[in-house]
């Protein structure tokens, strides 16, 4: 599967391979760098999946270079070396002992993100240690565990406690009795405390400090950017068997991925998930999809329709408790959170709280927020940033309040825009159309094309003074 991005000048394509080389994270992707004017790919190279950053993870590999077996055995060491446990069950007997001592002797040291044993006590003496847990915050371990806040690789931006209670009331509401919770720790530590809810959840992560939290039967150290489990087919089956449970009847996907991955690989990863699922599901709804309610910004909900057309995007906020921007404070946006959920349920049956002012509309058959007025030039609630939207005859749309229509562009935009970008509407790099993108151009591959596109290119850019 492939995946475009572009810029003014560099475009990158990324390909989510089923035999790519590892990294201590996982298979990796492969990139493609190309022009943007339709030249030849400059360089094809695989990378870290999960990092971004280069400073997290070195991986590096030409696509094209050849590793010799004595390269790789060294490689396949050093990912071993770099995996934080030795099992997942040794790693977990840490809390098991914990659970064993007199709460006045539990510790957990907040500095090596650990729960102690009693011989370990001394060597931590003179790190930030909290004593006395109770039951109930080994219960809740989000709320030990300093989160890990790389919006490139982890972005542990956790749940305020409202948002929590909305998605547990939601899916008890919808009928779910079991959640596969990706990247939503804060989601599954709530079902797990609250076991007269009726609901079973399996905990999903990159993270292995949760692994001394719960045994492998409730979470799983996972890579959802190569679909990736560390621990193997052992794994696997587990999620596959929480899947298939009760033939895939009433089980939902609640997943918050990092904002800065790659959203064509999240829904790569997302249909994978989609056909394990469908493996299993024999019951009278297996010709439907697997249910799924996807965090993310909104203003990605292109590129999330795009890739999964049953989804559509809720009005509801999500807010987090260690993200400024994302709750209620000085520091947030006045339009609320730009975090929105979407779900291929249908959003006619996710009630959202009124209290916090959402409605529902007749006419759309669904909730919505109070600023989204309902547009009947459009046939429908139009806004999607929080604020009230008005409708723009000549452009026959609905836009944000602060755009005005230029004639120059004859479209409407922020009124110190620059008309030529605006007129600029990103299409395909190679041939130029505007209704398809480079990885789907029927002259990819065309040699005579390419070369004369380049030619032309060339020429041009000698007539502007460019060359």
């Amino acid at each position: 599967m492939c995946a475009a991005n572009t810029s003014s000048s560099l475009g990158v394509d990324v390909c989510l391979e089923r035999n790519s080389p590892h990294c201590p994270h996982g298979p990796t992707l492969l990139f493609e760098r190309y022009a943007s004017k339709g030249h030849h790919a400059k360089e094809r190279y695989y990378a870290c999946s999960a990092c971004r950053d280069r400073k997290d993870c070195s991986f590096f590999q030409s696509a094209d270079e050849r590793v010799s077996e004595t390269r790789s055995k060294v490689r396949e060491e050093h990912n071993r070396a770099q995996q934080p446990w030795k099992s997942h069950e040794d790693f977990y007997k840490r809390m098991e002992a914990t659970k064993d001592l007199k709460w006045k002797d539990r510790r957990f040291c907040v500095d090596c993100s650990l729960l102690l044993y009693p011989r370990e006590f001394r060597e931590h003496a003179k790190h930030t240690v909290k004593s006395s847990l109770t039951d109930e915050e080994l219960r809740q371990p989000s709320h030990l565990l300093v989160p890990l806040e790389n919006s490139k690789t982890n972005a542990q931006y956790l749940f305020s406690q409202e948002a929590t209670e909305f998605l547990v009331s939601s899916v008890k509401e919808l009928g779910f009795d079991r959640v596969l919770c990706v990247g939503v720790p804060r989601l599954h530590e709530a079902i797990q405390t609250r076991q007269s809810l009726g609901l079973n959840s399996l905990l999903l992560d990159i993270d292995h400090r949760y692994g001394q939290f719960y045994p492998p039967s409730l979470f799983c150290r996972y890579n959802m950017f190569n679909d990736h489990f560390f621990e193997g087919e052992p794994s696997r089956s587990i999620c596959r068997e929480f899947l298939h449970c009760n033939r895939g009847n009433n089980v939902v996907v609640v997943t918050d991925p990092p904002f800065g991955g790659r959203v064509e690989i999240l829904v790569e990863v997302l249909k994978r998930m989609m056909a394990l699922w469908k493996e299993g599901a024999h019951g009278p709804d297996s010709s439907k999809e697997l249910p799924v309610m996807w965090i993310f910004p909104y203003f990605l909900e292109h590129r999330i329709v795009a890739g999964l057309p049953s989804f559509v995007m809720l009005d509801y906020k999500v807010e987090y408790n260690n993200h400024p921007l994302f709750q209620h404070s000085k520091k947030a946006c006045k339009k609320g959170s730009p975090v929105r959920i979407f779900t291929n349920i249908p959003p006619s049956k996710i009630v959202l709280p009124a209290s916090y002012g959402y409605r529902f509309c007749r006419e759309c058959s669904r909730y919505v927020s109070q600023e989204n007025v309902h547009c009947r030039d459009c046939g429908s609630c139009t806004s999607k940033d929080g604020s009230t939207y008005r409708h723009c005859k000549l452009c026959n749309r609905c836009v944000k309040p602060v755009y005005v229509h230029c004639q120059t562009c004859q479209q409407c935009g922020l009124p110190d825009h620059q008309c030529e970008r605006l007129k600029d509407k990103v299409g395909c790099h190679i041939c130029g159309s505007s209704d398809h993108k480079r990885r789907e151009c029927p002259e990819k591959f065309n040699k005579v094309f390419r070369n004369k596109k380049r030619k032309t290119d060339t020429a041009q850019h000698l007539d502007t003074g460019m060359i």
